[in-house]
């Protein structure tokens, strides 16, 4: 089962088109790691290990859900760990934290790239765990009931719909800027 699901990964990773140098450093980084580590989707994998994450929008694509991450405490898009029930499908954990940490009912975008976009990020070590690499899978989705938001304690300090300029002023790094651009640009031309 594993290494079908590493394979679907790498499939996915092989038709996956950057951005910009960064997420093009990062997608071959992915690429080495989708094909090199035992357990790709696995927490236990000390060094790195897969995430999803999900860019939600509402039904228009006027508005952008951000959440205050309770261990960073800084505002990302709602993502994490891929669960053993995902089965190794990114999209599927993609909607699973987006479903967790907004408690809306989402939809993987009609049209957008899949994946959207792609990044690999250290998180700092803590007393349970060494400092590791997130290897995030990112798609834009759809909040089918945008006004069921509410974030879940146990993942989040809070969870706010913003403007695209709202959610761009309160993004600290290129990356995140990136995706929001790229998520931001697919909405709009959407019919």
């Amino acid at each position: 089962m594993e290494s079908q699901n590493a394979h679907a990964l790498r499939e996915l990773l092989a038709r996956h088109v950057p951005g910009d140098d960064k997420e093009r450093q990062d997608l071959e980084r992915m690429r080495h790691h989708a094909a090199t580590l035992a357990s790709p989707f696995s927490r236990a994998q000390a060094t790195a290990h897969f995430t999803g994450s999900a860019v939600v929008v509402d039904p228009r694509g006027e508005r952008v859900v951000m959440v205050l991450h309770g261990k960073l405490h800084r505002w990302l898009q709602p993502g994490g760990h891929a669960d053993l029930a995902d089965g190794g499908d990114m999209e599927a954990t993609a909607l699973r934290e987006a479903r967790e940490e907004t408690g809306c009912r989402v939809v993987l975008h009609p049209t957008a790239p899949r994946p959207l976009d792609v990044d690999v990020h250290t998180i700092p070590a803590r007393r349970d765990e060494p400092e590791h690499q997130h290897l995030d899978v990112r798609y834009l989705v759809v909040a089918e009931d945008p006004e069921s938001l509410a974030h879940d304690p146990h993942e989040s300090s809070g969870a706010q719909w913003l403007t695209w300029d709202e959610a761009l002023a309160r993004a600290d790094e290129a990356p995140l800027q990136r995706m929001l651009e790229k998520a931001r640009r697919q909405v709009a031309r959407t019919p």
